[in-house]
């Protein structure tokens, strides 16, 4: 599998690592991640965003391991946010869950299933 960055992310905003748009040849599996919530396997949902969206990603590379993939295989994620307060901690745990890679991403303000939860991460991986 191959993917090519189709465009930089605008100089204003290189902190936030993405891609503006990913191309994928010769992907022989998909695999589409339904929005992850911050519930741990204990049921427990974590009190404060950061460790929600901690979990969050946890839950997305849980679903990635069961398909023999890995954060690697990440070409494109969307964030669904409870509030727009939440951007800036939004982007700190995604750099620090994904490093140097760049997929291609959305992020949506939105009315979250339950109150409880304050984001939902889901995912396309190929391989």
């Amino acid at each position: 599998m191959r993917t090519r960055k189709i465009t930089a992310p605008d100089s204003h905003d290189l902190k936030s690592k993405y891609s503006q748009a990913v191309e994928v040849t010769d992907a022989k599996r998909t695999l589409y991640v339904s929005g992850q919530i911050p519930v741990s396997p204990e049921d427990k949902v974590p009190e404060d965003f950061l460790d929600q969206a901690r979990q969050a990603w946890a839950n997305v590379e849980a679903q990635l391991r069961a398909a023999d993939m890995g954060l690697d295989n990440i070409v494109k994620h969307t964030t669904f946010l409870a509030d727009r307060a939440y951007r800036a901690e939004n982007s700190r745990v995604r750099r620090e869950i994904l490093g140097e890679r760049e997929p291609a991403l959305t992020v949506i303000v939105c009315d979250i299933y339950d109150e409880e939860w304050l984001l939902e991460i889901e995912a396309i991986a190929v391989a």
